[in-house]
């Protein structure tokens, strides 16, 4: 019953995204910076030495070692960005910043699944979800968080409420004084 209301709460997270990879991003080149970088052109591989950033758009990866590959014969590429964390952030189309940050980021550009492994966390206006393994197919808007199941590992879901951007907004100070005019 734990493990359906953890689903019920990300999905909710999920909706409340409502697209997690801005449009525009897709259609921009990805541009990769690095201190050094290794090609094995053989096995379709390059490997980048960090610090490392990889941009798409607003879409941006950070992290000490990026290997960048495909398989042989296919046209897929795939990102895998490592760090202590390695971190993943995005403007969405309705303006809203979403982030991430995990051991391990896998990008898979085919399929556009973000694969979050060790100590991963995923976070946009501030709902939040943490885990040991958290996967999302931003085509088809899925998630899918598992804990280690060890000691007091669980994924952690928090949804804030749907004024929260605007109750943040709010929380400026109002305690100016209204200035009455005279009526004369």
């Amino acid at each position: 019953m734990k493990q359906n209301n953890v689903l019920l709460a990300s999905l909710m997270l999920i909706m409340s995204m409502s697209a997690f990879a801005k449009v525009g991003d897709l259609k921009q080149e990805v541009k990769i910076k690095a201190v050094s970088q290794t090609a094995d052109i053989k096995n379709n591989q390059i490997i980048f030495f960090g610090p490392v950033e990889v941009t798409q758009g607003s879409i941006k990866i950070q992290a000490n070692e990026l290997r960048a590959f495909s398989a042989e014969g296919e046209n897929s590429k795939t990102l895998v960005a490592t760090g202590n964390p390695a971190t993943y952030s995005q403007i969405l189309d309705d303006g809203r910043p979403a982030s991430a940050s995990a051991k391990e980021i896998r990008y898979d550009m085919a399929s556009r699944t973000l694969t979050l492994k060790g100590m991963a966390s995923l976070d946009q206006a501030g709902s939040q979800v943490t885990g040991n393994l958290i996967r999302y197919n931003m085509i088809q808007q899925k998630l899918m968080a598992e804990s280690t199941g060890s000691g007091d590992d669980r994924v952690i879901t928090i949804i804030q409420p749907e004024n929260y951007q605007d109750d943040a907004k709010s929380d400026a100070p109002a305690d100016k004084p209204v200035k009455k005019q005279d009526s004369k």
